[in-house]
């Protein structure tokens, strides 16, 4: 049997996943959020001393201020914060409820979710559905041999664990530079390797000078313009692409962090049309409405492969756009609005 019909199901309680709910709220719409893992799961992967490069004022949810010590927000502060935005506005937030399945039903659609705990799935029942599921559980994978070996990892959370180790460290872009200067902080001896000739331009200004400095007095080794083409339980095996040489580097850790995409398996479920070449779902940018009738896109979901196109900064617009647009619906799908 379903549940009593929501207005809205938002799969994903991400910071975007959030402001779907604050938004519902406001606008006196029944919502629940669904989340596979806890509220705001990505930032619980984010490294334990994170600094935002955001200030608190672009973080913020259904205008609840966001006081930080500093001038720009720590991964402490932003879980405290979006565990409070959740607790004021008394969201429904099924944390550990994975949405496996989505399917059009006579009032709108059924979701089936999964937790661990349960032998048997649940259903749900929407008018409405928001995919807001972001992508930081969608790392861009190598595709090499020895890619699953435990020792590979695609996140980076403290360098405590990696003292006196080897680590070869894939990437150049914000993550991979950040673990690098954090690793070799603690003893580790740090390898880069990345495809390009020099760290990616997007990297943080005030991180890139001492990234370079690194490199420059030999602390942090680089492989430019080089790719992994094999992780062994000691080595990693990498190729040139400039002359096509081999190397293979000693190595006890290997951290993969190339990026992360979307995953837009449960909208292609459901029929909404997704750019082969993007990856951005067909949707309505004035009201985030997809090709198939009360579906929505929220958060980074909506930018497809380029992840640095939507943040929280614009992201967290999105519901009250959703919102307005299902409140404009007849029938009113929520009483008194």
């Amino acid at each position: 049997m379903t549940a009593e019909l929501l207005d809205l199901a938002v799969i994903g309680a991400g910071p975007c996943g959030l402001a779907v709910g604050v938004a519902a709220k406001r606008a006196r719409l029944r919502a629940t959020l669904f989340d596979k893992g806890p509220i705001v799961s990505s930032l619980v992967r984010y490294p334990l001393y994170m600094t935002f490069f955001s200030t608190a004022d672009k973080l913020e949810i259904g205008g609840v201020p966001f006081a930080v010590s500093g001038d720009k927000p720590t991964r402490r502060e932003a879980l405290s914060y979006y565990r409070k935005v959740a607790e004021q506005f008394e969201l429904e937030v099924r944390q550990r409820h994975e949405v496996v399945d989505v399917a059009r039903s006579p009032g709108g659609f059924t979701l089936r979710t999964r937790h661990p705990a349960r032998p048997a799935s649940e259903l749900v029942a929407a008018r409405s559905v928001v995919y807001a599921t972001g992508y930081f559980d969608s790392p861009n994978l190598l595709g090499v041999p020895g890619e699953t070996l435990p020792h590979v990892s695609h996140f980076f959370t403290e360098p405590h664990p990696y003292w006196h180790q080897r680590v070869v460290i894939v990437g150049g872009g914000n993550s991979a530079v950040e673990a690098a200067l954090e690793v070799q902080r603690v003893g580790a001896q740090v390898t880069v390797v990345h495809f390009l000739d020099q760290f990616d331009p997007r990297v943080k200004p005030w991180v890139l000078p001492d990234a370079n400095n690194r490199v420059k007095d030999g602390s942090i080794g680089v492989r430019w313009r080089s790719r992994v083409r094999e992780i062994t339980p000691t080595t990693v095996v990498i190729q040139s692409e400039v002359d096509g040489s081999t190397e293979v580097l000693p190595a006890d850790w290997v951290l993969a962090l190339t990026g992360y995409r979307t995953d837009p398996r449960l909208l292609r479920m459901i029929g909404v049309t997704i750019d082969s070449r993007t990856g951005v779902p067909q949707h309505d940018p004035k009201t985030m409405e997809s090709n198939v009738p009360g579906v929505y896109i929220a958060g980074v979901m909506a930018s497809g492969y380029d992840a640095n196109r939507i943040f929280i900064e614009n992201g967290r617009e999105h519901g009250d756009l959703i919102c307005a647009h299902l409140k404009a619906k007849p029938p009113r799908v929520a009483p008194g609005g």
